[in-house]
Order: structure tokens, then sequence, then C-alpha cells
């Protein structure tokens, strides 16, 4: 049985009306995926604060966005600092950041099903992704680690 044209444009639209009902009320949620641009935004207009979630060695390698809290999911006691954070953010957002946005992916989907809010994945990452360049080529200032475990608040240390 062959469908015309119109018929397979309307059973495809049907198809989809369950994604586009689940991507609208997402949206009236608040939104969890930022891009870069979108989190430096919020840090310069300190609406938000962002937690770096890799390795100490891509540290080293890269160096830490300005004003961005070094937290390694690597490494002990990362939930306590973790909660640290988010508490000394306030009612701000808590921007996720990784090398490519897919740790910080898992690690929100984490949160968010264990019942935990106001985590944001900043989805392209430092180096960026398949969709978008990320935090570096974006030309955003970074320091070196030193500097940035410096600046961090003793309470995340």
């Amino acid at each position: 049985m062959k469908m015309d044209h119109g018929r397979r444009a309307f059973v495809l639209g049907l198809a989809a009306l369950p994604v586009t009902f689940v991507t609208s009320r997402l949206n009236a949620q608040g939104r969890t995926i930022w891009s870069a641009d979108e989190a430096y935004d919020a840090l310069l207009a300190d609406s938000a604060r962002v937690i770096d979630v890799r390795s100490r060695e891509e540290w080293l390698e890269t160096g830490v966005r300005a004003g961005v809290w070094p937290i390694s999911m690597h490494e002990d006691r990362f939930p306590e600092r973790l909660f640290a954070a988010k508490a000394l953010a306030g009612s701000r957002d808590v921007g996720l950041i990784c090398g490519t946005g897919g740790r910080s992916a898992s690690l929100l989907r984490a949160l968010r099903q264990a019942g935990y809010e106001g985590y944001v994945d900043i989805s392209e990452g430092m180096l960026g992704s398949r969709r978008r360049p990320g935090w570096l080529a974006a030309g955003t200032p970074v320091v070196p680690l030193d500097a940035a475990l410096a600046s961090m608040p003793e309470e995340l240390t």
C-alpha cells in the first residue's frame, strides 16, 4: 500500500506530537542546557556560578575559565563540594562544564533524576562539540589552575 506525500507528512506529524509536547513542557520548566556564550553572559551578570568538572590534567593543559570553580568529578569529596557550591550560589543556577559536554550532561541527568534542581549543562564544553565551538574557541578569558584554585571560596577547597 502506497501512502501519498500529504498523508505521510500527517502521520509523521502525529508521531512527533509527544516529542513536541514533552519539549514544550521542559522549556516551561526552565532551560537546563546553555551554550558557552549564555554561560559567559550569566557569569558576567552574576546570575550564575559555573563548575568545571574536568580532571586536574585537563585543567593544567587548557587552564580554567576565569571565575569558574574547578571541582573535579574525578576526585574525592566531589558530591560534598558540588552541593556546597550550590549552597554558595544561593538562588543562582550552577552551570556544569567539562571538555565536550558528555560528562556534564551525564552529571546533570543524574542530578535531575535524584530530584536536584538549579543545575545547568554547558553543552559544548571547553573544547567544543559537534554543534558548537566551545568556550576556549570563543576566546573567553582563561587563568592557570593555581590562580583558579586560589580564587575559590574556602568552603569548596
